[in-house]
């Protein structure tokens, strides 16, 4: 079973609407647009406002979704009492003010990744968590497509025993962003968008990471587009445990994807290894008996997941994780990644940073201190 009951060989139906539904307003209609679609396929949250400077996707998401209230003014929005979470999914320099906001406007909140990308809003997305007893999810997309959480699933049983080691890279040729979102080459770095993927996902297993070394390098593609930072990683992690992660990104790359996925998690414990795959829905993994088995769920579960293109938007990904958090609040559970993870896994993206800089290991500890944060989330 997935994340979500699945009937097998056939498109996965969407639930109906549950009595109690959280009221999610979205805001930044670009990437968000696709969660306002993909709340159709959520029984414990609904679409109910929209929220961006831009009037040609406040009127394309109005066309689609017409019963929602649409405004360019952040404050309207979180002054509606239907709005009971805010999902964000403005440019990321922009995360740490729009939380902050609003947590204060009682709202909770759904931030894509990266949940920020300075110290400074690390520390104020914080306090102001604990200040104001909001919660947050960190929407760590990835974490949601099915072969990932069939791969959860199976390490939580137990299936691979002690693990001891985790792999995870993510490699997409990234010309198509710049051209974008030319903020992406000039105020921010690859270790807080594209690695931001594998990072979490590796610290997902590891928990807390003590110390990264990571090299880093500019690709012929970043330096047509004027690349401040590096576009290409390669990351050594140990958790606080003795555990070992190693990290891979390449974002100006020929891609090679029969061979590579865009994204890859590989997991190997002591009784067995693991294999989850996006863009395609691969989930391998060693039996008991030694042998290896591939489950494809690509054809059951397209509609769900990319509105039956092939490799499309992340629908399926973001209703499983707006689905996750309402459940939570619903019924007063944890949801992860939760805001302390959150800020934890970005101290890890800002050492990685750092020691790709710098050259040599650098501590993780002294920057969860840094911002507030001491290592025990």
């Amino acid at each position: 079973m997935g994340f979500l009951d699945e009937i097998p060989g056939h498109r996965r139906p969407f639930p109906p609407p549950a009595e109690k539904q959280v009221g999610v307003g979205v805001v930044g209609l670009h990437e968000g647009r696709t969660l306002l679609i993909g709340l159709e396929r959520c029984s414990r949250a609904r679409a109910v406002a929209g929220c961006d400077l831009d009037p040609a996707k406040l009127e394309a998401s109005r066309k689609e979704r017409p019963d929602l209230f649409y405004t360019s003014d952040l404050n309207q929005l979180l002054a509606r009492p239907e709005v009971e979470v805010v999902a964000i999914y403005t440019p990321d320099a922009e995360h740490g003010e729009h939380i902050v906001r609003a947590f204060e406007a009682g709202k909770d909140v759904i931030c894509t990744k990266p949940l920020v990308s300075s110290m400074a809003d690390a520390a104020a997305v914080l306090a102001a968590g604990r200040r104001t007893g909001r919660r947050l999810l960190v929407g760590q997309s990835t974490r949601f497509f099915e072969p990932f959480q069939r791969q959860r699933a199976a390490f939580e049983r137990g299936d691979l025993g002690r693990l001891e080691l985790a792999d995870a890279h993510y490699m997409h040729r990234m010309d198509w962003y710049y051209r974008k979102s030319p903020w992406a080459a000039r105020d921010t770095d690859w270790a807080f968008l594209g690695l931001s993927h594998p990072i979490d996902l590796v610290r997902w297993y590891l928990g807390s990471v003590e110390e990264v070394h990571a090299f880093g390098l500019c690709s012929h593609l970043g330096q047509d587009f004027g690349l401040q930072g590096v576009d290409i990683y390669t990351v050594n992690l140990r958790a606080v445990d003795g555990r070992l992660g190693r990290v891979l990104g390449h974002y100006g790359l020929e891609e090679l994807p029969s061979a590579r996925n865009a994204i890859e998690l590989m997991l190997y414990g002591s009784r067995g290894s693991s294999q989850a795959q996006y863009h395609d829905m691969r989930y391998r993994y060693t039996a008991a008996d030694g042998s290896e088995i591939c489950e494809d769920s690509l054809y059951a579960l397209r509609h769900w997941h990319f509105n039956s293109e092939v490799h499309g938007m992340h629908y399926g990904e973001f209703a499983n994780y707006t689905e996750a958090f309402a459940t939570a609040l619903l019924e007063g559970k944890p949801c992860s990644p939760s805001l302390e993870e959150g800020v934890e896994s970005f101290c890890v993206m800002e050492a990685v940073r750092r020691s790709a800089k710098e050259g040599g290991p650098i501590s993780v500890s002294p920057l969860l201190e840094e911002v507030g944060l001491k290592g025990d989330s």
